[in-house]
Formats: C-alpha cells, sequence, structure tokens
C-alpha cells in the first residue's frame, strides 16, 4: 500500500523545460486528461534510480497520480509537440496525439532526459482520435525497449505503466493505460519535416540550433553546423539499423514521425524479432505492402534520412545547388557507414576480429542458407556460438556443411586464441531474444487474467540475453510452426 508518509518525501524530480523555450510553433501547453481509478501495474526502479528518483516514493499515491496525468509534478511543464511527416510515403500533419512531454529530468550523471505521459489524454493533434492507449500496446513498449536496452541498442526507455481504471473502444473494447516514457528526446526527423513545410527557416534554424546544442555540441562548432548536424544524425542511425540488423529486430513502421534525431529506437508498434530467416518478413498488419521489411529497413533508413536533410537546405548553403550536392554526398556515406558496421558486427557474430576480403561472402552465404531451410536467426548463431552446429535445422544439409567447412578455415588463419574468438561471439550473439509467442503470452496473462507474473520472469531472462544461464534454455525456443504467421497490430 501506499502511505501518506512516502508521499511527502521528495521523489527527486529535476525539471527543465528547454523545449518549451522553442518558438511556440512547436508545441501546445496543455495538460494531461485526469483518469478515474489509476493503479501503477509496473514500476523499472532501477531506471528510476539511474534518472535519480527515489524507489519508494515511486510507489506513493502521490507518484501513481504523475503517472497518470492527474498531478503536475513540481517544475514540470506538460505540452504537446507538432510535427508532420511521411507515414507509409505519404506525407500527413501529425503531432502528439495522446502523448504529454511533462518536462527534462536533469540527472545526477549531468544528463538530460524527457519524461512523457502516452495514453494520457487529447491533444490539439489528435484529430479524430481519444488520446487513449491499451494496456496491452503499452505493457509490449515496456518489454520490447526493455530488451532493446539490456541488447546494448539505443533506445527510449519505460519508467511505469498505470492502469486508467477506464476502458475506451478501438476494434473492441480496451482496458486504458498510460506508459511514462524516457527518452534523450522526442525531437523526430518529422519535427524538422514540420519546421521545413510549415514554418519559417527563422523557425527551422531555430529548431536546428537547439539539437545541436542537445545532442550534439561537438558539431556546434563546425564550419558548416548544419552539415555537421546532417553527418552527425547520419553516422547515429547508421549505427542503429545495423544493430537492428544484427540482432534481427523488425521495427515494422519506420514513418519519419518514428524516427528520434537522437539515434534511439522509437515509437514501439508492430514491432517483433524474426524467428526464421527471411528478410521479406513483415509483421505489421498494416504493412500490406511490403515496405517495412526486415531486409528493407536499411533502404528506408536511406530514404528517410533524405527526407530529412532535405529540411535543412536553407540552411546549408545560400546556393541550392551547391546545397543539395552537399546533401547528395552526405546521403552516400550512410550506406558505406552501414554496411562497415554491419560487415564489423557480423565478422564479431561470427568470431572473425580482422578482416579478410571473403569476410563479405560467407556472412552472405551463411545468411542465403538460413533463409532457404527457413532456419531460426537467433538460434543458429547460438548454436555456432556453443559449438553445437547440430543444433542448426541445417546440419544435415551439405551446402551447410561446405559453408562451416569454409568458416572453420577463417578462424584458423587468424592470430588469436579460439577463446577470444569464442567470447566475441558470445558477447554478440543473444542467447534469447524477446521470442513473439512469449510476449503475447506475457500479454495475454497481464491482460486478460490481470497476472504479471508471467510478465516478470520474461522481463528477468531478458535482462542479460548474453547471459547463456539455464534459466534462458526454455525461453530460446521458436514457436511451432503454424498455418498463420505472426502478426501485430499498430497499438502503440
Amino acid at each position: 500500500m501506499m502511505s501518506d508518509k512516502q508521499a511527502k518525501k521528495d521523489a527527486g524530480w529535476n525539471f527543465d523545460n528547454s523545449y518549451s523555450r522553442l518558438p511556440n510553433f512547436f508545441y501546445s501547453k496543455i495538460n494531461p486528461t485526469p483518469v478515474s481509478s489509476p493503479r501503477l501495474v509496473k514500476l523499472n526502479a532501477p531506471l528510476g534510480a539511474t534518472l535519480g528518483l527515489d524507489e519508494e516514493v515511486l510507489q506513493s499515491s502521490e507518484s501513481l497520480a504523475i503517472f497518470a496525468g492527474n498531478l503536475i509534478p513540481g517544475g514540470a511543464l506538460p505540452l504537446a509537440q507538432a510535427y508532420a511527416g511521411h507515414q507509409f510515403g505519404t506525407f500527413n500533419m501529425l503531432g502528439d496525439g495522446r502523448t504529454h512531454l511533462l518536462g527534462e529530468q536533469l540527472t545526477p550523471q549531468g544528463e538530460r532526459v524527457d519524461i512523457q505521459l502516452k495514453g494520457s489524454g487529447k491533444t490539439p493533434y489528435s484529430r479524430y482520435l481519444d488520446g487513449r492507449a491499451g494496456l496491452g500496446p503499452m505493457l509490449r513498449e515496456y518489454i520490447m525497449s526493455e530488451a532493446m536496452f539490456a541488447l546494448g541498442i539505443p533506445t527510449t526507455r519505460s519508467l511505469a505503466v498505470v492502469t486508467t481504471g477506464e476502458s475506451f473502444l478501438r476494434d473492441t473494447e480496451q482496458q486504458g493505460a498510460i506508459l511514462t516514457r524516457v527518452a534523450a528526446s522526442h525531437i523526430r526527423f518529422a519535427t524538422f519535416q514540420y519546421a521545413s513545410h510549415f514554418g519559417t527557416v527563422d523557425e527551422l534554424q531555430a529548431l536546428a540550433d537547439y539539437t545541436l546544442t542537445r545532442h550534439f555540441p561537438e558539431a556546434d562548432v563546425a564550419e558548416n553546423r548544419y552539415l555537421a548536424l546532417l553527418q552527425e544524425v547520419i553516422t547515429r542511425q547508421a549505427q542503429l539499423i545495423a544493430n537492428w540488423q544484427l540482432v534481427g529486430f523488425v521495427h515494422g513502421v519506420m514513418n519519419t514521425d518514428n524516427i528520434a534525431i537522437s539515434g534511439e529506437t522509437i515509437d514501439y508498434g508492430p514491432c517483433a524479432f524474426l524467428d526464421a530467416y527471411d528478410p521479406a518478413t513483415v509483421f505489421s498488419t498494416r504493412d500490406t505492402e511490403g515496405r517495412y521489411a526486415f531486409g528493407k529497413q536499411p533502404e528506408i533508413a536511406a530514404w528517410n534520412l533524405t527526407r530529412f536533410a532535405e529540411t535543412l537546405l536553407p540552411l546549408l548553403h545560400d546556393d541550392q545547388k551547391q546545397g543539395a550536392q552537399l546533401i547528395a554526398d552526405a546521403i552516400a556515406q550512410f550506406s558505406e557507414q552501414y554496411r562497415a558496421n554491419w560487415l564489423t558486427g557480423m565478422r564479431s557474430k561470427l568470431g572473425i576480429f580482422h578482416e579478410e576480403s571473403e569476410d563479405e561472402s560467407l556472412i552472405e552465404g551463411l545468411l542465403l542458407l538460413m533463409q532457404t531451410y527457413r532456419a531460426d536467426y537467433t538460434n543458429t548463431f547460438r548454436a555456432l556460438t556453443l559449438d553445437k552446429p547440430e543444433d542448426t535445422l541445417m546440419y544435415d544439409k551439405l551446402d551447410f556443411r561446405q559453408w562451416f567447412e569454409l568458416w572453420q578455415a577463417r578462424l584458423s588463419r587468424q592470430q588469436g586464441t579460439k577463446a577470444y574468438s569464442h567470447q566475441l561471439m558470445r558477447n554478440h550473439n543473444p542467447a534469447i531474444i524477446p521470442r513473439n509467442h512469449r510476449v503475447e503470452e506475457a500479454l495475454t496473462s497481464a491482460v486478460n487474467q490481470g497476472d504479471y507474473r508471467v510478465m516478470e520472469r520474461l522481463l528477468r531472462v531478458l535482462t542479460n540475453p548474453f547471459a547463456y544461464s539455464s534459466e534462458q534454455v526454455d525461453y530460446a525456443s521458436p514457436a511451432e510452426l503454424t498455418a498463420c504467421p505472426y502478426r501485430t497490430f499498430c497499438g502503440t
């Protein structure tokens, strides 16, 4: 139970509101819509500690009211951000339709992070929706974002999930919930598109200057500051997308409003992880044409970066043609950086710690075999890491045995111990991922039965995906094959 004594202690909130000092063109000041009977169902105490927040107080009635949007903490200034971007290739006016940025927490480590409520009610950008979110999608974001964090991939994180005591209607009646999200910022590619499309050059420049100061201070002193901004964003996206591909993560909805300038993974909607390796894999029910298929994610990232770069054109050079050339040259670097990051990561997954010209064909050869035989992506690398090739579906195939011999010969040419190569593989091949059927199992138990124990066990084993512990073995198996492929919905 939450006591009055707990509520009187200071939780440790230390808000600033630098985003509100941008031109008010970029946001609308608006409070969350209060809810009737909130209940805390999940608290991320370790994350709270890194933010400088007191775990005991975070479980108080006062903190519950904050997480529910019923109470504004001292120093916070709630607002909804405006943005406009491409959704499945079509440009739309968008904005925070069901989220409220409370402000920026200044942490004991000197970091500045956004604290945002998601599912907290209508805003001026809600259009026809009610501003609410369902319990299942909010718990999915909690699980997936924490799994990505444990995998070492830049991501927003989840501090808390509360139920609202209210239901709302989508396709079916759903339990209402609010997620408290923590992010380096919520500046998106679409924020720049909004400024470029609807704002003045001065407003665009204000946003660019703010972004440089907040995220890329080292680039702020470059000769061409805005070109340096573009280059920094490209570098972070090249690393992020390579990380996604290396672990088999499918974002599912890479619209420009779902891409963060900071280089964090954001907006866990119809996301999922590969079981059988297939570049054409799509999980989202909305992506009927495969625009955001797993294998297309690098291509879409380049497309999105081009849309972002176009917004900077007035700032890059007084001569439009020369500015356009700067953009073309910068975007060309993305594919090179992405490929280099991906190849480095794939070498590590195979225990290779120096380069040879044949490495790319060796890597592509394994992926082709995995695709041909519908081999599980994570478990193939897991088996190789454990030196148990017999655990793969391909073990009895002649072409896999030929590939295996080539790989062993490649490893034998390295000047280094087998133990070092093995440790390199363990450090880059997770023993487990948030398997889609395990995530659904956890959500079903929590949403339908009010039983969070399945989710808690899943989160516990995902905390250290590289542990290769006995507890993780049961969570490593893919789902049984069915006639119906796994599908996700864009509910977050």
